[in-house]
C-alpha cells in the first residue's frame, strides 16, 4: 500500500515493486495510481465549479469583452505559479507535496483556468469582426498570464522558507 494506492496489491509481483521512502510506488506511472487519479478528478469538480460560478455570475455576450476568462486565467496562473514553487521550496514532490500539486496544481487550477474559453472566445471576438479587440486579448491573456506565473513564483520565494532554512 502507498500514498496513492489504497487497494492491496494481490500478486506478489505487485507487492515486490520498488518503493521509495515515502513509500510511493515508483515502478507504477503515476497517472495509473488510482489515488492519483483521485485527487485530480477532486479538485477538477472543485475548479470547474468556481469557474462555472463566475462564468455564470459574468458571461461573454457576443459583442463584449471577454473579462471574465481573462480574470479567472490570470488569477490562475499566478496561483499556480505561487503554489508549485512554494511547493518545491518546501522539499521533493512526494507525500502530502504530491497530493497537494495532483490535486490543487493539476486539478483545481487545471479545471479553474480555461484554454477553451479564451479559444472560443478569441474566435467569437474575430467572427464579429473586432480583430483589434481578439489581438488584444490574445497578447494580455499570454503576457499578463505569464507575467502573473512569475509574479506568483516571487510571492512565494519572498514569503516562503526554503526546506533547507528549516533545519
Amino acid at each position: 500500500m502507498n500514498d496513492f494506492d489504497d487497494e492491496q496489491s494481490d500478486t506478489a509481483a505487485d507487492r515486490a515493486l520498488p518503493v521509495d521512502p515515502d513509500g510511493v510506488d515508483t515502478a507504477r506511472p503515476l497517472h495509473v495510481q488510482p489515488a492519483a487519479i483521485a485527487a485530480v478528478a477532486l479538485g477538477g469538480l472543485v475548479g470547474t465549479g468556481i469557474r462555472y460560478g463566475a462564468e455564470s455570475a459574468f458571461p461573454f455576450v457576443s459583442g463584449s469583452f471577454p473579462f471574465t476568462t481573462l480574470v479567472i486565467n490570470i488569477t490562475g496562473t499566478f496561483i499556480l505559479g505561487m503554489l508549485l514553487e512554494r511547493l518545491a521550496l518546501s522539499g521533493p514532490d512526494s507525500g502530502r507535496r504530491r497530493r497537494i500539486r495532483l490535486c490543487i496544481g493539476t486539478g483545481v487550477l487545471g479545471s479553474y483556468t480555461t484554454y477553451s474559453s479564451f479559444a472560443l472566445e478569441t474566435v467569437e471576438l474575430l467572427r464579429d469582426h473586432r480583430v483589434v479587440a481578439a489581438a488584444v486579448y490574445m497578447t494580455v491573456s499570454v503576457v499578463i498570464g505569464t507575467l502573473a506565473a512569475g509574479a506568483g513564483i516571487v510571492c512565494a520565494q519572498r514569503f516562503g522558507t526554503r526546506a533547507e532554512e528549516k533545519r
